[in-house]
């Protein structure tokens, strides 16, 4: 998870340094349609390996992902064109999408049921720290050693995590071969078919548009708000920290949400955690002095990932264990529709000189349709508690 946040906020830190040094013609726009392709890869690999660890295990299809994603990452640093670059992003971006789903289901699986939304959100807290170290990196390595060194990083998970991960890592599901696979479709039907019917049709549809909002919310930040802040004067070093502010403030989140998590529910907290988003957000456009401007990015990390950790926390106690994965990868493939739009939209309306509040405006929305979103989940539960008892909101303190 750490490596995935390195990688959301990476792009964010060079971005400047592409347009201005590479000679490849990058414009905002283009640059956003870069930034794009990872989403556009992690979409791809969300939703695949969703159904690849419900059917080949966990950690194989972890462990998979993880040396997708380093190999490719790494090669960005030898990009010779902004069009190689881009392919290289989106296949890391593949192994990237494809290791949150499968992590997740594996820590499910792994968890008791009164710890499981507590544990997945801190797990994911790994994220706002990797996006952090990210910004500290780059503040340092950058000036340094251009940007390509930023992506040599990747380097570490190839070398440190993917051993770890074949000596530690447990696998909770086993590989299903072709005679079981015709007996388990029997009694435990399987794949996204069974997400998109009754019991579970309008839940999996209002996670999977609550999610697109969220991640719209918080990608985008993670790859603008860099550009963002030194367009409104700031310089490298100074936009760099406003990137960290916003990445330790998720960290925060990560913690306070697990906590509030399992003492109110997934569901509520993550309506709540959204509607701070979204308030911070629209406090940024009245130009507010340079330490409300912390403070709100603080808040914004604590919304905008916190309530992305709730979903991914709800999804993965609202379905059975069979179709765990392939929920958790719906859930977040079709949310990097957000993750993919964030970046372009932030493009075009910087390129139409709208400036860049448009950009805060755009994303604090996002966060509020997730909260409207949410609530309408939560009733959808509420009204059905005897399909899921345990998300209810009367009852989701039992998760």
């Amino acid at each position: 998870m750490v490596f995935d946040g390195y990688d959301l906020i990476v792009y964010g830190t060079v971005q400047s340094s592409l347009i201005s040094e590479t000679g490849w013609g990058l414009t905002k726009a283009t640059a956003g349609t870069i930034g794009s392709m990872a989403f556009v890869g992690m979409m791809l690999g969300a939703i695949f390996a969703g159904r690849m660890a419900d059917s080949w295990g966990r950690r194989r299809t972890i462990l998979g992902c993880a040396v997708v994603f380093s190999v490719f990452t790494i090669l960005c640093a030898f990009a010779p064109s902004a069009a190689v670059f881009g392919g290289l992003r989106l296949l890391a971006g593949i192994g990237l999408g494809g290791l949150v789903p499968s992590a997740n289901a594996l820590v499910a699986e792994l968890v008791p049921t009164k710890w499981r939304s507590t544990i997945a959100t801190l797990m994911m807290s790994g994220v706002p720290i990797g996006g952090s170290i990210a910004a500290l990196v780059g503040i340092q390595l950058i000036p340094a050693f251009g940007w390509e060194s930023m992506f040599l990083v990747a380097v570490l998970a190839l070398l440190i995590v993917v051993p770890l991960g074949l000596k530690y890592l447990p696998e909770t599901l086993a590989p299903v071969n072709a005679e079981d696979r015709g007996t388990r479709n029997l009694k435990e039907p399987i794949g996204f078919k069974s997400l998109l019917r009754a019991p579970y049709l309008g839940v999996s549809l209002l996670f999977a548009l609550a999610t697109i909002a969220t991640l719209f919310a918080w990608y985008g930040l993670g790859t603008w708000l860099p550009n963002l802040m030194q367009l409104a004067g700031y310089n490298l070093g100074s936009a760099l920290t406003f990137a960290l502010a916003l990445n330790l403030g998720a960290v925060a989140g990560s913690v306070i949400t697990a906590w509030a998590g399992t003492r109110f529910g997934p569901i509520p907290t993550a309506i709540a955690a959204a509607a701070v988003a979204a308030g911070a957000l629209v406090v940024l456009v009245t130009g507010p002095p340079v330490t409300v401007v912390y403070l709100m990015l603080v808040l914004a990390g604590v919304g905008t990932h916190g309530t992305q950790c709730l979903i991914i926390a709800a999804v993965a106690s609202h379905y059975p264990g069979h179709l765990r994965g392939t929920a958790l990868g719906w859930a977040l493939g079709t949310g990097r529709i957000g993750a993919v739009a964030a970046p372009q939209i932030g493009g075009l309306l910087l390129a139409a000189g709208l400036g860049v509040n448009s950009n805060f405006l755009a994303f604090a929305g996002a966060a509020a349709i997730a909260a409207v979103l949410l609530a309408a989940v939560g009733l959808k539960l509420k009204s059905k508690s005897s399909i899921s008892p345990a998300l209810s909101t009367t009852g989701a303190s039992n998760v």
